[in-house]
């Protein structure tokens, strides 16, 4: 939705810190490359009923 955030659903990446395996936001990622990592987030999928 929003440029500015902790992302939304078209993000897909999360920053996710090694040493403490907690969540952290983009610009975390990007000022600690060597202690935190992106992950990639799933698209969920729907079921039709």
């Amino acid at each position: 939705m929003t440029a500015k955030g902790g992302g939304g659903a078209s993000d897909a990446k999360r920053g996710r810190s090694a040493i403490t395996g907690k969540f952290v936001k983009q610009s975390t990622v990007k000022r600690h490359p060597d202690t935190t990592v992106n992950e990639s987030a799933k698209a969920k999928k729907k079921r039709g009923k």
